[in-house]
């Protein structure tokens, strides 16, 4: 052992000892040179986690991320503390970028001062001292970051002219369809009412009947600017109605198409050719591409080294036995 890690040990028995007097009042999860993560710590972050992906995902994507979750979270959480320390070792200073960070935030609620910004935290059970020291931290993290990794991130105009000329097929522009539609909803109509309605348009675009007008008296989607939905890439449409639209010249209409939900009668208003990107028109989006890449290996490398440097000790590998 390194005399390094022996000082790192030092410290964190002395941190343990400060942590724990007389009786255990708190486990210890994992050591980190001279601090330490504690089961509650682990918890409290675990079931935030859980909560947020709750939130935001279902079903077996949401089982998917729980599992990788208690995985990795400690890994994270060491990572976290690991960039936080040595922050306080470079005497990172992020003051000023975190009150503009909460003043950015009042802005954008409309919040013209510290109390309102307290007091609307509190109405959604944030405790915001609590929200200001992680706002802070992820900040110096970011900070570490930067420092460590991004300055040094340099990108040479033959990778992006390589990248460019090795992957043609990122940079194809699919075609793009400005459609309106007619809806008629399966949940809502028996199907005898549905071929009603739909014999009843049909006849009624035959006798000179503007599509706009039929949409106004019979869709039962979007009315506004004549049942215009917008523009839409290719991919992007449910496959019936994209097979339909894809027959279609300006200003023609389909055949009555049957969707998951419903049948629609679509007038193909406007098309986009498909198109292949300049290296000019790429050029941006390929530096960002690469730039992502690098900064992400060497974040990684970087995380490495940081913590073959470091003393850590994990005392619970699986701290909830899930």
């Amino acid at each position: 052992m390194t005399a390094k890690k022996i000082l790192m040990l030092g410290l964190a028995v002395v941190a343990i000892a400060l942590w724990l007097p007389g009786d255990v009042v708190e486990e210890i999860v994992a050591i980190v040179n001279g601090d330490v993560i504690t089961l509650s710590e682990y918890r409290e972050q675990f079931n935030t986690t859980v909560q947020m992906l709750r939130s935001q995902l279902s079903g077996e994507e949401y089982f998917k991320e729980y599992e990788k979750l208690k995985d990795s979270l400690l890994d994270m959480m060491i990572t976290d503390l690991l960039l936080i320390q040595k922050a306080r070792e470079q005497n990172l200073n992020v003051k000023e970028q975190l009150k503009a960070t909460i003043e950015k935030i009042k802005q954008d609620n409309h919040l013209s001062s510290d109390e309102e910004l307290i007091r609307a935290m509190n109405a959604q059970g944030i405790d915001y001292n609590v929200w200001v020291k992680e706002l802070e931290e992820n900040l110096m993290r970011q900070a570490v970051i930067y420092v460590e990794v991004d300055r040094n991130i340099v990108l040479d105009d033959s990778e992006i002219v390589s990248y460019y000329k090795k992957k043609p097929e990122e940079f194809i522009v699919p075609p793009e369809y400005r459609i309106k539609a007619i809806y008629l909803s399966s949940a809502a109509n028996p199907d005898y009412l549905l071929e009603e309605k739909r014999n009843a348009i049909s006849e009624k675009l035959k006798s000179g009947s503007t599509f706009e007008d039929l949409v106004a008296e019979y869709s039962e989607g979007p009315k506004e600017n004549g049942g215009d939905l917008g523009f839409f890439k290719k991919g992007e449409l449910e496959k019936a109605i994209e097979q339909g639209v894809e027959k279609l010249r300006p200003g023609e209409i389909s055949s009555w198409i049957q969707a998951r939900n419903g049948w629609y009668l679509v007038k193909l208003e406007e098309k986009k050719d498909s198109y292949q990107k300049t290296f000019d028109q790429a050029r941006s989006e390929i530096e960002q591409k690469l730039y992502a890449q690098k900064r992400e290996q060497k974040i990684n490398e970087y995380v490495k080294k940081l913590k073959e440097e470091s003393y850590i000790k994990i005392l619970k590998p699986n701290p909830l036995n899930l």
